[in-house]
């Protein structure tokens, strides 16, 4: 099974055979309670998500597993040799995420305290 022990508040969004999305309680980010732009995203793919567009992976083409919070807004991408380790990479990263053990705040060069302070509830993080 794909991404087996995936926490629950993540959920599986899409998974193709070269990329596959993770999203983070894309039941508050609905444009009311959170803007839904802000949802965070795990994208896990084969050769780096900014190449050109009609490029071609090559077999020897690494996973990456990044996490975003906004469309502008990523942490630097892990990579992994296989699939199956990228998959248990986006697992673990986000557990981690969950469990407020990464630093969404340090990802941002102009914080946007309100919202953060609000995914610091969310993730359990106190300060």
């Amino acid at each position: 099974m794909a991404f087996e022990g995936l926490v629950e508040d993540w959920v599986v969004w899409s998974d193709g055979r070269e990329k596959a999305v993770l999203a983070y309680r894309p039941d508050v980010f609905d444009g009311d309670a959170y803007p839904a732009p802000c949802l965070p995203t795990i994208y896990l793919t084969k050769g780096r998500r900014s190449r050109h567009p009609g490029d071609e992976t090559r077999p020897s083409d690494p996973w990456y597993v990044t996490l975003y919070l906004e469309p502008d807004v990523d942490r630097s991408a892990d990579e992994y040799d296989t699939r199956e380790a990228a998959e248990a990479g986006a697992v673990d990263l986000a557990e981690r995420f969950a469990d407020g053990e990464v630093d969404y705040r340090g990802l941002y060069q102009l914080p946007r305290e309100d919202y953060l302070d609000e995914l610091d509830e969310l993730t359990g993080r106190t300060e």
